[in-house]
């Protein structure tokens, strides 16, 4: 298929490659051209627009890092204008309910398709091709581009026809990931000022109580962080600011939320906006043990 692909930060370009290796035509482009070139070496064309990627795409992919984002390449881009009729824009970002329902209904009025496929997983599981899809829209379009998503996931739940209702659950998703970090964070605390080693902590409780390679896998990288972040703190208050919106349009109160965008806010305010947000938001919570003491 033509494919365009638009955002090459860590997943989108690890996404990007799994579709040239599968065969397809994809031209690619981002607002740092430099993110451009290990693509152009793979085989991909590149564009100086976001108008000029899509104008040809028979779907064109979005993977970047916020509402603001998106928006400058759609609106002001001019990338909803240069997309083909009957086209199909898959939207793998993280973003708003409200920026979703206003896309959907922008690619409705130029008779476009609007796919919502946010990822669950960090830039080595996209690398390795093992990403979850959460996928809402119209059943046609979602059928056209499954042999797309499967390049680069291990499953895909189709949550509704609605796009919204795909980065609804998103933010939920986020929402309890923030949460077992919090609660990690607060543990190791715990164990430390007790005495215990913190990562026999969290091999003796993952064991006896969750059995999750996910609670692992979140309890090494804060106990051990990497030199490059797999997300970020940053990240991470944008998708509690806007799991929190989206709550509170539905009149829903989410106080576990409200307590860690405070901290996630705390954090960025103390300069560590770029850290790594599993291993960072444990930091933090050191600092405050420490500034208590």
């Amino acid at each position: 298929m033509r494919v365009a692909f638009l955002g090459l930060g860590k997943m989108g370009s690890a996404i990007a490659r799994h579709l040239l290796k599968a065969g397809h035509e994809v031209t690619v482009w981002n607002r740092t051209p430099a993110a451009t070139e290990p693509l152009a070496r793979a085989g991909a064309r590149v564009a100086n627009s976001p108008a000029g990627a899509v104008a040809e795409a028979e779907v064109a992919f979005t993977m970047v890092m916020d509402d603001a984002a998106l928006e400058a390449i759609l609106f002001t881009g001019g990338a909803i204008q240069a997309l083909p009729q009957d086209s199909i824009h898959v939207s793998l970002s993280t973003i708003s309910v409200k920026l979703s329902e206003r896309i959907t209904e922008a690619h409705g009025a130029a008779r476009q398709h609007f796919i919502a496929a946010p990822v669950f997983g960090r830039p080595n599981i996209a690398e390795e091709g093992r990403l979850w899809i959460a996928a809402a829209g119209e059943p046609a379009a979602l059928t056209r581009v499954r042999p797309l998503l499967e390049t680069f996931s291990r499953g895909i739940t189709v949550v509704s026809e609605t796009p919204s209702g795909a980065h609804a659950l998103k933010l939920g998703g986020n929402f309890l990931i923030t949460a077992m970090i919090a609660s990690l964070s607060e543990s190791f605390v715990y164990a430390d000022a007790l005495g215990l080693d913190p990562k026999i902590f969290l091999e003796t409780v993952n064991s006896a109580l969750f059995q999750s390679p996910f609670y692992l896998s979140y309890g090494k990288v804060m106990l051990d962080p990497p030199e490059q972040p797999g997300s970020t703190i940053a990240l991470g208050e944008k998708d509690m600011r806007l799991f929190r919106e989206a709550a509170a349009s539905a009149h829903a109160r989410t106080p576990l939320a409200d307590t860690f965008e405070a901290n996630l806010k705390t954090a960025i305010e103390a300069g560590m906006k770029d850290q790594d947000w599993a291993s960072g938001y444990y930091r933090l919570m050191q600092s405050m043990t420490r500034n208590e003491q």
